[in-house]
């Protein structure tokens, strides 16, 4: 091969490569916009969402009723309800840039409990089985409040999490 074919076949293994390259940095920088985070937790009565560098934060309003009938356990519970959901699931497969969701629980403008799910926490076995919790936890925990206390166990083991102390004194 003469010099000329040899430097045009370099040259488009380089653009390959850098082509390459774009779409993976690419892929691990797509973030969401806010509104379209918080399009995925349309069923969330008044969620906002906002882009933390690359975590989405949520912030979800709890009824104070609740914690006034289930005290500490609803004031700990309130954002595993809304992390371990298919959409957080579908949110973090959509938009492969997110390192991160965050659900932050207010009753008014008081912060209940925060908790931050990283991106690779939940390998997909872990994922049906927290989906599994969560959902039961949803279904029955009304009736059935030791399946809350296994959400929140649950959460407790696979978040960071912080809980105000104010709520958990009742």
């Amino acid at each position: 091969m003469t010099t000329a074919p040899r430097l045009a076949v370099v040259c488009l293994a380089a653009a390959a490569c850098l082509a390459s390259a774009a779409c993976v940095e690419r892929a691990e920088t797509d973030l969401p916009t806010a509104e379209q985070a918080e399009s995925y937790y349309e069923y969330a009565e008044g969620v906002e969402a906002e882009i933390a560098g690359n975590v989405v934060r949520l912030t979800i309003p709890q009824p104070a009723s609740q914690l006034q009938r289930g005290g500490r356990l609803w004031a700990r519970v309130g954002p595993y309800i809304f992390l371990f959901t298919e959409e957080t699931r579908q949110l973090l497969t959509d938009f492969p840039g997110v390192a991160g969701v965050r659900v932050t629980t207010r009753v008014g403008d008081a912060q209940v409990a925060t908790a931050l799910l990283s991106r690779d926490e939940l390998p997909d076995i872990l994922w049906r089985r927290s989906l599994n919790i969560a959902g039961r936890a949803r279904r029955d925990g009304t009736r059935r409040p030791t399946l809350l206390e296994d959400l929140v166990e649950w959460g407790e083991a696979h978040t960071d999490f912080e809980y105000n102390e104010r709520f958990l004194r009742r």
